[in-house]
């Protein structure tokens, strides 16, 4: 099975990227768009000067429970910048919700409690919320979390979108949403 057979097989169709972008990203913004694959896992991240964005992160059932899925994470940690991934809220009748979040958790990634996310599936015409976990090796900002957010649902989530995908995902103001007027006037980091 290949790397996007395993993705395809382990994530909902509505949180999937086709093929074809995963592809295009990966070739026309091979500098901040990469795949860390082995036997047992694949992980598809952003890594920019500020941020990693976790896209996809699939340990096989096979190696689940051995500390393949904390290696990949601590990989990541040691270049001391905020993590950011969107996680299915946990649904209490599919049990690998609550596992995912209790691991994500483990790992000492917090709930961006200030950010709504919902976006519209091209594939199912549906409305998806997806909540955000970001890990920080500083006391990084929720807000300073939207803003990375924001610049990866413009540049990698919706790139090339109408031309993949025959239509356009809606605009980053209309899915993505902070409301924490706590740290509004706290400057982004």
């Amino acid at each position: 099975m290949n790397w996007y057979e395993k993705l395809n097989k382990y994530f909902p169709v509505e949180e999937m990227k086709s093929k074809e972008h995963m592809e295009l990203l990966l070739k026309e913004k091979a500098d901040i768009y990469h795949k860390d694959e082995g036997p047992n896992h694949v992980m598809m991240y952003v890594e920019t000067d500020d941020f990693t964005f976790v896209d996809y992160l699939f340990v096989s059932k096979d190696a689940r429970g051995q500390g393949l899925g904390k290696k990949l994470l601590n990989n990541l940690k040691a270049k001391h910048k905020p993590i950011i991934l969107e996680v299915e809220p946990i649904d209490y009748e599919e049990t690998d919700t609550e596992k995912r979040q209790r691991f994500y958790n483990r790992e000492g990634f917090k709930h961006a409690q200030s950010i709504g996310y919902r976006r519209r599936s091209l594939a199912t015409n549906e409305v998806n919320e997806l909540e955000i976990l970001y890990w920080s090796p500083t006391d990084e900002s929720e807000h300073s979390i939207y803003e990375k957010m924001k610049h990866t649902y413009e540049n990698i989530h919706t790139y090339k979108d109408k031309e993949l995908y025959g239509s356009s995902y809606e605009d980053v103001d209309q899915v993505l949403t902070y409301n924490n007027p706590s740290d509004d006037d706290q400057p982004t980091v």
